[in-house]
């Protein structure tokens, strides 16, 4: 998988041999040489990945890399901090910057090129989920929250059958988190499928394969999503690169570092909530994009979705639709003295009574405006004309309660029922005739339901 990967180093030629190496990977490479000019071409450009050299004059990597992920524009890009420092301290102060790897120069091809396949994978997966939170916003449906979500308060499974290792790590955690251990893989899958926001494994366990169940958690479906950081001894080299390879998110070498460990931990729980965030907020838009925000029934769009491959198949010898068009009487007179949020207490009183009177089978929609309508899979026209007078009587049987109003309001509906016919019938033909029932229905004086068979 190939990547946009913007390389900032203030030496030139540190910047042209990672350029050279990484070009011969089939990498598109861009370059900037201070930190000012990284942080404006990667809000232009919003490279892949960002390779940033932690000692140059003025601004160093670290404000660079802080910088980077107080913005909006640009805290989901990966940011890798190479450097020829090796100390506890400078790691640290790294991760707790927002950087999502550190390397030590002179660097290691292997390790830099696992480290970038893994981060590009995560990258599109985030990248995705962007895209269509920016098409909900656009709709006026996605809020923007992302920036409070913080990294603490999170739920962390261990799996460790290394007890005294277990305990350590879920003892430095239990200051901020809530972790829980599980010595054993079986019952850890179980419990992953759970509310968990970060798995943390023992890649070298010795009763169970660590790296086949990071991959059995990569092949669920319920917990694929969840982050996983693997402790790992940092002389099996191969182990740690199959781990990257395999979608372990992170990694952390023994022996354990506290101060390490608290920070790749609140960096993996902040995004996990980032990518839980985009997820939450692309299934809300699309619930939106199908749904009536008022009276919270389908809505036109969705209904005629439905329609098409009901009718097509009616039309192809399958099972009869029918449609049910409702139109609410003298609904002007209601908005008009006592007001439109009357009326639209009506309109929701009115799509629970619908909803309740019609069969689940069955797919109640606001059409627009205070028109409604029903269709009805597998039905003919007799029986849609019966289910449509109880739903008459029970809108008219009834006034409806409105809040903060003295007074019950009787409300009543005409409705037209339509039915398919066989060859040559449409969706649109079949809306058109259950339309022309209620305008029958008005004309012959309201509250009262025609159907129209021809």
């Amino acid at each position: 998988m190939s990547a946009r990967i913007l390389v900032v180093d203030d030496i030139e030629a540190n910047v042209r041999l990672l350029e050279a190496r990484l070009a011969a990977e089939y990498y598109e490479v861009l370059t900037a040489n201070d930190g000012p000019s990284a942080l404006a071409i990667a809000a232009a450009e919003l490279p892949d990945i960002i390779l940033l050299d932690v000692m140059m004059p003025g601004m160093d990597g670290f404000e660079v890399c802080r910088r980077l992920k107080s913005d909006e524009i640009t805290r989901h890009i990966p940011v890798v901090l190479v450097t020829a420092l090796d100390g506890r301290s400078d790691r640290i102060a790294g991760l707790e910057a927002g950087a999502d790897e550190f390397l030590t120069k002179p660097i290691d091809d292997v390790m830099l090129f696992a480290r970038v396949r893994s981060l590009t994978r995560l990258k599109v997966i985030i990248d995705e989920l962007r895209q269509r939170e920016a098409s909900g916003r656009r709709m006026g449906v996605i809020a923007g929250a992302a920036s409070r979500l913080g990294g603490s308060g999170g739920r962390i499974l261990i799996v460790d059958d290394n007890e005294r290792q277990a305990a350590r790590v879920s003892a430095e955690l239990a200051v901020e988190h809530r972790p829980v251990v599980e010595t054993e893989a079986d019952k850890a899958l179980a419990t992953a499928r759970g509310p968990v926001d970060l798995i943390i494994v023992n890649a070298t366990a010795r009763d169970f394969d660590g790296l086949r169940f990071c991959a059995a958690i990569r092949s669920d479906e319920v917990t694929r999503h969840l982050p996983i950081l693997a402790i790992i001894d940092p002389d099996e080299r191969s182990r740690l690169v199959k781990a990257l390879d395999i979608g372990v998110n992170d990694i952390l070498t023994k022996p354990i570092d506290p101060q390490e460990l608290a920070a790749r931990t609140r960096t993996q729980i902040k995004r996990k909530r980032y990518s839980d965030f985009l997820r939450d907020s692309l299934d809300h838009s699309l619930e939106l994009a199908v749904t009536d925000q008022l009276t919270g029934l389908h809505n036109r769009r969705y209904m005629e979705g439905q329609l098409g491959a009901l009718v097509n198949r009616a039309v192809m010898g399958g099972d009869p639709v029918a449609a049910l068009m409702i139109d609410i009487d003298h609904f002007k007179k209601i908005n008009d003295g006592y007001g439109h949020d009357v009326g639209d207490e009506v309109l929701r009183e009115f799509a629970v009574r619908l909803a309740s009177n019609v069969r689940a089978i069955d797919l109640p929609c606001r059409y627009g405006g205070e028109e409604f309508t029903v269709i009805m899979p597998d039905t003919r026209l007799a029986d849609a004309q019966r289910i449509a007078e109880r739903i008459r009587l029970h809108v008219a049987g009834s006034p409806f309660r409105v809040a903060g109003e003295g007074d019950q309001l009787t409300v009543t509906i005409s409705i037209g029922v339509a039915a398919t016919r066989g060859n040559g019938d449409s969706p649109e033909s079949l809306l058109k005739r259950a339309d022309e029932a209620v305008y029958e229905a008005k004309a012959a004086g309201r509250n009262r339901v025609i159907a129209k068979a021809a």
